[in-house]
């Protein structure tokens, strides 16, 4: 079975984020006849002399008339090696919800910078962002070379930048592809405008690149979705725990604690969709059935008697603010974390960021639509909780308004205590 890799595309407002994937799908030959069809009416409609690859993601009527993206889009493809899910994810500052939303999940992202601008504010931005969401490999696509006559220098002096600025950050892996999404030189054909460029195609690095050492296989965490009791009579004994592995390799015979009760016992089987599997591991699907007739529900959490999370009431994390209505200390929210719901209230707003800068406000008492800060919250049960550095699944939460249910807020744990 070929993997799955998930990525984002990010950078500044008409630097040919859209257009770039368009180019994938068409040159990787994963397009539908009826979708390029759609696509050349659309662009005959818009008085374009050629086909805008561009509307093939840009699926909003807003986005369309524009010429931008709003929205988040979403788009799936696959080839002979690996099959993709690429997240385009809009430029504008007012859409950073949108942006974080969609890298999220992203096992890598794209950060396109025009060869003729270099790196601007919203590239900054989206690069920062990119670290902040611990995304492992971030691929700058130089692109618009046509536009600078292909020259090599231009390609090393934007390359020096983006290294400079990266310094600041936490970079795991950073690549640079020269390219031209338009003409399609580096994005899965090789370019004979640029003959010194010897490093992969854009396609070929995304299908070579490796993220199985990315998910967290030390830390054993089980998130419990629901409880599988069928009742009937064959399956009268059956009682079966239903989730995600959301880290380290579980096998039968392993020691586990009960979370947040704190009950041990040890793991009978592990079911997976197509019988008894003798592992499991980050992120498969799967019912743990255990020796014990313990009181396990949904919510709980399964982990190593010798490696467990943190059980706690007050978590500090940083926040991605969603909602219209500002962040305001005094506030009360449902937070979910996992496959856990419990209501929290808000204690203290230690700083706002500035993305551009970096520079932490201490004197906001508020976080706006859009902006990032560090949080402090205090939540009415506990929560088994890790730092997101350490896993992005059991470190991660949302914060859900409670009369409106809409998710106002997207947090990442820094510590908990």
């Amino acid at each position: 079975m070929s993997e799955l890799l998930r990525f984002s595309t990010a950078g500044s407002v008409d630097d040919g984020k859209s257009t770039l994937i368009g180019r994938l799908l068409f040159d990787s030959k994963t397009l539908f006849e009826d979708q390029l069809a759609a696509v050349e009416r659309s662009s005959r409609r818009l008085g374009l002399a050629e086909t805008n690859l561009a509307l093939l993601t840009d699926g909003l009527r807003a986005e369309r008339e524009q010429g931008i993206t709003i929205d988040v889009a979403y788009r799936y493809f696959a080839t002979p090696r690996r099959k993709f899910i690429i997240a385009d994810t809009p430029g504008h500052l007012q859409y950073t919800r949108n942006m974080v939303t969609g890298a999220s999940t992203a096992d890598a992202a794209l950060i396109l910078v025009d060869a003729r601008k270099g790196l601007v504010e919203q590239s900054r931005r989206h690069a920062f962002l990119a670290t902040l969401l611990r995304i492992p490999h971030l691929v700058v696509c130089v692109n618009k070379m046509d536009l600078v006559e292909w020259s090599e220098a231009r390609f090393e002096e934007i390359k020096a930048e983006v290294e400079a600025f990266a310094t600041r950050l936490e970079v795991h892996d950073l690549a640079f592809i020269p390219m031209s999404a338009l003409k399609g030189d580096n994005v899965v054909d090789r370019s004979a405008g640029m003959p010194w460029y010897g490093g992969a195609t854009l396609l070929h690095h995304l299908e070579e690149l490796y993220i199985a050492s990315d998910r967290n296989l030390v830390d054993c965490r089980f998130p419990v979705q629901y409880v599988i009791r069928p009742r009937s009579d064959e399956h009268h004994d059956y009682r079966g725990h239903a989730g995600q592995i959301a880290g380290g390799v579980w096998k039968p015979g392993d020691s586990v604690v009960v979370l947040p009760s704190g009950w041990e016992t040890t793991v009978a089987a592990i079911d997976g969709p197509r019988g008894p599997v003798d592992e499991a591991f980050p992120t498969m699907s799967v019912v743990v059935r255990l020796s014990d007739d313990l009181d396990v529900s949904r919510g709980d959490l399964l982990a190593r008697p010798n490696n467990q999370p943190t059980v706690t009431q007050d978590v500090e994390a940083t926040v991605c603010w969603m909602a219209d209505k500002p962040l305001m200390p005094g506030a009360k929210y449902v937070l979910k974390h996992t496959t856990r719901s419990v209501r929290a209230l808000v204690r203290e707003i230690r700083y706002r960021l500035d993305v551009n800068t970096l520079h932490r406000d201490e004197a906001a008492g508020t976080l706006s639509l859009n902006d990032i800060g560090r949080v402090v919250l205090r939540t009415t049960a506990p929560v088994m909780v890790d730092p997101y550095r350490r896993n992005r699944l059991t470190g991660s939460f949302i914060l859900i308004d409670e009369v409106t249910s809409n998710t106002v807020g997207a947090g990442m744990v820094l510590e908990a205590s």
